[in-house]
């Protein structure tokens, strides 16, 4: 082993394995998954769907989610702050399971509700109307304008058609 991989100091040396590997804390694992995350360019997209307010006090607000579990409410700490007295300090989470978002209401004043049905938890699909006192939003996966090889599918069917005739035409001929 050379020496600039050697650790240089004893608190290294605790946290390296057997042969050289590092050992990460969960804070640091935490650290390197946020450096890591892809760039948005605040669209909606299946791998990071958006909160979009809709109602007049949020109604310039974007929340992107992420993997995990995030936290809204009127409190400075929480993940998505919600100016607006009528949500509670603490009134909801959204968690990623398995790909699917849900949203469960943490003993709220004035309630979470999912396309007007008041909840416990429920799972989001996209333009779901969520109210969570009387702040609103909806659940976007996707939005028009979007990057996505979809939107080019017209194009792609054309030229599919486009070859089918050329190869009509050159069998008859």
């Amino acid at each position: 082993m050379n020496t600039s991989q050697q650790p240089s100091n004893e608190a290294d040396k605790r946290r390296t394995g057997p042969q050289g590997t590092r050992l990460l804390s969960v804070t640091e694992l935490q650290r390197f998954a946020r450096e890591d995350e892809v760039a948005s360019d605040g669209r909606a997209t299946r791998f990071q769907p958006v909160l979009k307010g809709t109602s007049e006090k949020v109604r310039d607000c974007r929340y992107p989610l992420r993997s995990g579990r995030q936290t809204i409410g009127r409190r400075s700490d929480s993940d998505f702050v919600v100016d607006d007295p009528s949500v509670s300090a603490s009134h909801a989470w959204i968690i990623n399971q398995h790909g699917h978002y849900v949203i469960m209401n943490t003993l709220s004043t004035n309630g979470t509700f999912v396309n007007d049905k008041r909840v416990h938890e429920a799972v989001l699909a996209h333009g779901d109307n969520v109210r969570l006192g009387q702040a609103e939003f909806v659940f976007l996966t996707h939005e028009y304008g979007s990057h996505s090889i979809w939107r080019y599918r017209w194009v792609a069917f054309a030229l599919l058609g486009l070859l089918a005739l050329a190869g009509l035409a050159w069998w008859f001929l």
